[in-house]
């Protein structure tokens, strides 16, 4: 006897019932079972690959038990959200599932960069050649994108001083541009309306008072000393008075590609812009890229009346209001230095 069309139709949906039911259980247990490499593995997925092709690639790397299963899994229950590329490292315990929930999320391998305060902007390009960071693109050429900054410091020729130091974590392949808007905003949350606020009130410009951070960075790595040496500079600026900053002249010495470690008496008549011997004020911009602390010190100079200050040699300095007190310091701790000091 021939079955009517209606009990057909129930026998197809109960077959496609059970064989949804069967393919979700198959794929249930293929997205948990567990694959146990012996350490974290990193895997680079290029852009491009099709679900297909990663899951090969998985495959091969020892990720994946099933990769017929990973690539329906993720046609059935993920699709279109994009398995993004980049390079990832998987780390045991490791299944399916959550391999393919780091990939939708895009959560890619980060590398750390360490940018140490004091560094210019060619010092820190420098040191991602040296460490061979991955990035692309020319560093000291998204450097020069000085409209990243321009409404805080129309002047700026470059990024020199707005690239804030510290550590930052990008991905493989992060453009130069990109590494570089990620430190100028975060000068800029380092810089906000608070810190606006007070070079007003000192009536300077961002430009100047990154400037003058610039210097006193580069003056002193004590945390302890930079209020003073930034009250330094200011009672000097106040007074019309020459700041004599030794690192505005190895800056100068840096553009000219000519510094080779020492500083000699007659680089004080290096005839630069930069050169703080010659020419009264502040240098015509930042000698470095300075750290929050120097930027602070720089605003909130220590209510002192020193004018002078000399190393001890050992990283502290000694401070002075007159200049015959700061002609016995020198006598003192400069004696055999051939530097030309303050």
């Amino acid at each position: 006897m021939l079955k009517t069309p209606r009990k057909i139709i129930e026998l197809v949906l109960i077959f496609l019932a059970v064989a949804n039911i069967g393919l979700a259980f198959y794929l249930a247990r293929a997205m948990k079972d567990e694959a146990r490499p012996e350490a974290a593995t990193v895997v680079l997925v290029e852009k491009g690959l099709s679900p297909e092709g990663i899951a090969r690639l998985l495959h091969q790397n020892k990720l994946l038990k099933h990769p017929r299963a990973f690539r329906l899994a993720y046609s059935l229950y993920y699709s279109p959200r994009f398995l993004m590329a980049g390079e990832y490292s998987f780390e045991p315990p490791l299944t399916a599932r959550k391999i393919m929930q780091q990939m939708v999320a895009g959560k890619v391998l980060l590398h750390p960069v360490t940018i140490p305060e004091g560094l210019t902007f060619q010092e820190i390009a420098q040191l991602l050649e040296q460490k061979g960071y991955p990035f692309h693109g020319s560093f000291l050429e998204a450097c020069r994108q000085a409209e990243l900054i321009a409404d805080l410091d129309p002047k700026a020729g470059n990024l020199e001083g707005y690239l804030f130091p510290e550590t930052y974590h990008f991905s493989r392949g992060v453009s130069a541009i990109e590494m570089v808007r990620t430190m100028v905003s975060l000068f800029r949350k380092n810089f906000g309306q608070q810190e606006l606020g007070r070079a007003g009130e000192l009536k300077m410009t961002v430009r100047e008072i990154v400037t003058l951070a610039s210097l006193i960075e580069k003056e002193t790595s004590r945390e302890e000393e930079k209020t003073l040496v930034s009250a330094v500079f200011h009672n000097r600026l106040r007074l019309g008075m020459k700041l004599d900053c030794d690192p505005t002249i190895i800056y100068a010495l840096k553009l000219e590609g000519r510094f080779d470690g020492n500083l000699r008496l007659r680089d004080k008549s290096l005839p630069s812009p930069y050169n703080t011997y010659l020419y009264a004020g502040l240098p015509p911009g930042p000698i470095c890229n300075p750290g929050r602390s120097s930027i602070l010190a720089a605003l909130h100079p220590a209510p002192v009346d020193y004018l002078y200050f000399v190393s001890r040699n050992d990283g502290s300095h000694v401070f002075n209001r007159s200049y015959q007190e700061h002609q016995r310091a020198v006598l003192k701790y400069q004696l055999k230095n051939t530097r030309s000091l303050r």
